[in-house]
C-alpha cells in the first residue's frame, strides 16, 4: 500500500484527520495525508497519499478544479453557513421563481473576489480561522481570487435549491450559499455539501473509508 493514492468517500460527521487517523491505524502506516480539506458536514471525495512518496506529491492535487453538489436552505440562516451553527429564520416571505433562482446563479459565474469564511480551516497569520471563531473572535480577512466556471441548477422547490458547482481551488461553497441566499433576498445556508470531482477524479471510483 506504500507509495499509493486512495480515493476515499468521506462520510459525513468525520474530519478529513479521523479519515487519516483511521487509515493510519488500519494500513500500519504512519506517513499519510489528505489532499484538501472536507468539512465535517460534508460527504464526498477525499484523495489520500500513503506513504512517504505520496504525501510530498498531494499538493499537485490541491490545485485541481473541484465539482461540489449542494443543497440550499432558503429563509434561513446560519452562524456558521452550515447545519452546524445557530440556526434563525428571515423574514423573508414572499416568493423565488425557478427563472429568479436561475438568473442568480448566471451572476455568479466567472472570476471574482471571495472572503473566506470564520468558520473554515484557512490560517491566518498561523491560526486557523474556525479556532478563532469558537472563541468567539472575529478578525479582517483579505479577499481571494476565485473562479465558478459552471452552476448547474438540479432541482429547486423552495425553500430547497439543489445546485452543481464547478469551480476553482480554494473556493468555499458555505460562503457562495450564503451569498447567493443574499442576492435572492431570503437569505440561505449550504444544508449538505458533497465533492463529486478533483479534476478528472470522480467520486464514483471512490470507497468508503472502511472499505479500504
Amino acid at each position: 500500500m506504500e507509495g499509493h493514492f486512495l480515493l476515499i468517500d468521506k462520510e459525513t460527521q468525520w474530519t478529513s484527520n479521523d479519515v487519516v487517523a483511521f487509515l493510519r491505524g488500519k494500513l500500519k502506516i504512519k506517513k499519510i495525508g489528505h489532499a484538501g480539506t472536507l468539512d465535517p458536514f460534508a460527504t464526498g471525495l477525499l484523495i489520500v497519499g500513503v506513504g512517504k512518496e505520496s504525501t510530498i506529491r498531494l499538493d499537485e492535487f490541491k490545485n485541481l478544479d473541484k465539482t461540489y453538489e449542494a443543497i440550499l436552505q432558503l429563509g434561513e440562516i446560519s452562524t456558521t453557513q452550515d447545519p452546524e451553527g445557530k440556526i434563525e429564520k428571515t423574514n423573508f416571505s414572499g416568493q423565488i421563481t425557478l427563472e429568479q433562482v436561475q438568473t442568480v446563479l448566471d451572476n455568479f459565474l466567472g472570476k471574482q473576489k471571495q472572503t473566506p469564511p470564520m468558520h473554515s480551516a484557512k490560517r491566518v497569520k498561523g491560526q486557523r480561522l474556525y479556532k478563532l471563531a469558537r472563541q468567539g473572535i472575529e478578525i479582517e480577512r483579505e479577499a481571494v481570487d476565485i473562479e465558478i466556471y459552471n452552476i448547474k441548477l438540479l432541482d429547486y422547490k423552495y425553500p430547497k435549491l439543489k445546485i452543481e458547482i464547478k469551480c476553482s481551488t480554494g473556493t468555499y461553497i458555505r460562503q457562495l450559499a450564503q451569498d447567493i441566499g443574499e442576492a435572492l433576498g431570503s437569505g440561505a445556508y449550504c444544508l449538505e455539501l458533497r465533492r463529486t470531482r478533483i479534476g478528472e477524479y470522480s467520486v464514483n471510483d471512490a470507497k468508503g473509508v472502511k472499505e479500504v
